[in-house]
């Protein structure tokens, strides 16, 4: 597909796309949304910063509002059509801002249900008729515990970072929403990385196979992203550290570490040095949390710390740095961190502070051509 009007979309879509400078669709974008405006089930894997939002979201607005242009228009109360999961109340804000962006001239009315709002503002949200919602799983359970939403009349369903999603703790409510919305709801699921080992667990969501497509990009190295990888010692790792920090001082930079000790570690490091940073990471107030992250994004905070909770999904416009202060374990958990910079065509870069640990990792990093 050449642009997104070569999709049957809807004018008033087509229109906003323009006007926010949106002609053509990325892979991912050219190759699942026709199979979803199609009725087909989609499974997408593909880079982070490729579209894989947009990829969904326009399919699902199309799908909904032509049901109301042809006289079925949402009749009832807390009874949604379309349901975006997300694995985070972050990731699920940055979803229903997609979202509503869309809906100026497609009036569709998109509602939330996330981890950390406050339950009444939450049960305010889904209090009357609208067409949309995008929830984490365990505030979802507890509306539909309490009865107070109903998932009879879901036509579309997206698990979003659906590899996170198939994890032990969300599978049996994924289930559960499974069994809520009809037979034959028009499932699609979209992730950076699919590890082999959900296959099977891919496979037995859908009642006929889905359309699968996997891009290119989805493995390989970044053409934008340039990689650095530092060779260190254990208890040089700081001192490395502060080289690194001191050749761009001002550059938005996200410090990756492995888990809580150690982002503590890092946190009183950083203070030691008299250098201002938030932190993001589970087990915190999340209020803080989001408190620290806002002000990331807007540029008063250049270092933020974070566990693998920052490397999911979270979309920071202008991110240019990731260092990897502590690697992880795993490839997945790697490529979903060092997509936070370098999205949508823009450069950056990834320095990874490597110990002898890590050595199998940065193998198969090379593999792929992500460490130059």
């Amino acid at each position: 597909m050449a642009s997104f009007a070569d999709f049957s979309l809807l004018p008033s879509l087509l229109g906003t796309l323009a006007e926010q400078g949106l002609t053509r669709p990325t892979p991912v974008q050219a190759e699942t949304i026709p199979p979803q405006l199609a009725g087909r089930g989609v499974v997408g894997v593909s880079e982070t910063g490729s579209g894989k939002t947009l990829a969904y979201v326009l399919p699902m607005l199309h799908q909904l509002k032509t049901l109301e242009a042809g006289g079925d228009a949402v009749g009832a109360a807390s009874r949604p059509r379309g349901l975006v999961l997300v694995p985070g109340r972050e990731l699920g804000e940055q979803v229903c801002k997609v979202f509503k962006s869309l809906t100026h001239d497609t009036r569709l009315r998109v509602r939330s249900v996330v981890g950390g709002t406050k339950k009444q503002i939450a049960r305010q949200n889904v209090g009357g008729m609208f067409e949309v919602l995008v929830a984490t799983p365990g505030r979802l359970l507890q509306f539909l515990d309490a009865g107070q939403l109903q998932l009879d009349d879901v036509r579309a369903l997206v698990l979003d970072e659906a590899d996170s999603l198939l994890g032990v703790d969300f599978l049996p409510i994924l289930r559960r929403v499974l069994k809520e919305c009809p037979l034959g709801v028009r499932l699609a699921l979209f992730a950076a990385t699919l590890p082999a080992a959900l296959e099977a667990t891919v496979g037995d969501l859908f009642t006929e196979p889905p359309v699968r497509v996997q891009t290119p990009g989805s493995r390989q190295g970044v053409e934008t992203l340039k990689t650095v990888n530092r060779n260190v010692t254990a208890d040089q790792r700081f001192q490395a550290l502060a080289e690194v920090l001191a050749e761009g001082p001002q550059v938005g930079t996200l410090l990756f570490a492995n888990t809580r000790e150690q982002c503590e570690r890092l946190a009183a490091w950083l203070t030691e040095q008299g250098l201002a940073h938030g932190t993001y990471r589970g087990q915190m107030d999340s209020l803080e949390r989001r408190q620290n992250l806002a002000a990331f994004r807007k540029g008063e905070l250049s270092l933020l710390v974070a566990t693998d909770l920052g490397g999911r999904g979270l979309d920071i416009e202008g991110l240019e740095r990731v260092i990897n202060v502590f690697l992880p374990s795993d490839l997945d958990s790697y490529l979903h961190r060092v997509g936070r910079t370098a999205r949508a065509g823009r450069s950056g870069t990834v320095v990874n502070l490597v110990t002898q640990r890590d050595l199998p990792l940065l193998s198969r990093i090379k593999q792929l051509g992500r460490g130059r």
